[in-house]
């Protein structure tokens, strides 16, 4: 079986890289010519378009920045439902319910099966083949992935055959995700100003209650060394947002927290810009506190 995989950023190309490490027969695409070139030394082949690449794969992954570019590759005259060759299609980004379920029912008109599968992990996940997957819909494209989920994921889960339900629990994740490291920033930099080392409140909060995510790995590996460099940008980080929130309203949820949280990084996104990593948070919550958490490493 060949597998295609098109938009190599910076989830897509490690998980791409590592489909090809592999030995997994491998067909990729993406608007730049640098990152294709680079799974082409890893034996891919290049395809020009997302309807090539269906021409030549079986089952077509993708993972791409926003709904505009996930829209163009499935359903747009050079998509992937265009290609005669790939009998599925697979949404590995994050897109929203509705979304899903739309493309999944143009998909089956046009005789190709569908398969939600966002994941969880950021970049530092995605190189070393750690990543948690979530996946919906069909079966038999879930169960055909299972070697090329296994280069690239730690965890896969199979929620059901019920499209979207996937792109749901990956936003009730992000917004707890969201939510840990927002609370953790803001309860450090009270601790800093207060004169508390950091790397101490680190060794503490991961022997105690507090212990999550961000007090795990994410601040002690991206923020305590200053390079606030966990990969993840705030453009991306304010579409999942967006998207939590359209969840939460198609369902009639609470979103007194949720709307917090996005309300805080909103102003994060304001003085730190769409383009920087989702750890300036720490600056937006140091510049209201008057005091940053320090660099200690």
């Amino acid at each position: 079986m060949k597998i295609g995989y098109i938009g190599l950023g910076a989830m897509g190309r490690p998980m791409a890289v590592n489909i090809a490490n592999a030995g997994i027969d491998l067909v990729v695409a993406d608007t730049d010519q640098t990152r294709t070139a680079i799974l082409a030394q890893r034996g891919a082949e290049v395809a020009g378009s997302a309807k090539a690449v269906a021409e030549e794969a079986d089952i077509v992954l993708a993972c791409l920045p926003n709904l505009a570019a996930a829209d163009a590759v499935a359903l747009g005259a050079e998509g992937v439902i265009a290609g005669g060759r790939a009998k599925a299609f697979v949404n590995m980004g994050t897109t929203g319910s509705a979304f899903s379920r739309g493309v999944a029912e143009k998909m089956q008109a046009a005789g190709k099966a569908y398969l939600d599968a966002p994941i969880s992990g950021g970049p530092p996940g995605a190189e070393v083949g750690t990543l948690g997957i979530m996946c919906s819909g069909d079966r038999e494209t879930f169960d055909g992935l299972e070697a090329t989920f296994e280069a690239i994921a730690a965890k896969v889960v199979y929620l059901g055959d019920t499209p979207g339900h996937a792109q749901v629990m990956k936003l009730v994740n992000n917004i707890i995700f969201f939510g840990n490291l927002a609370v953790a920033l803001e309860a450090m930099t009270l601790g800093a100003k207060a004169g508390l080392d950091p790397e101490q409140m680190i060794e503490v909060i991961n022997a105690s209650s507090g212990k999550n995510s961000a007090t795990d790995w994410l601040i002690p590996d991206h923020v305590l060394n200053g390079a606030l460099d966990f990969g993840g940008a705030n453009y991306i980080i304010e579409k999942d947002l967006d998207l939590w929130r359209q969840e939460a309203e198609t369902f009639e949820t609470s979103m007194w927290l949720g709307m917090n949280i996005r309300t805080l990084y909103k102003q994060s996104f304001t003085e730190n810009g769409l383009d920087t990593d989702i750890t300036t948070l720490m600056k937006t919550l140091g510049k209201m506190a008057g005091h940053e958490i320090p660099k200690t490493r």
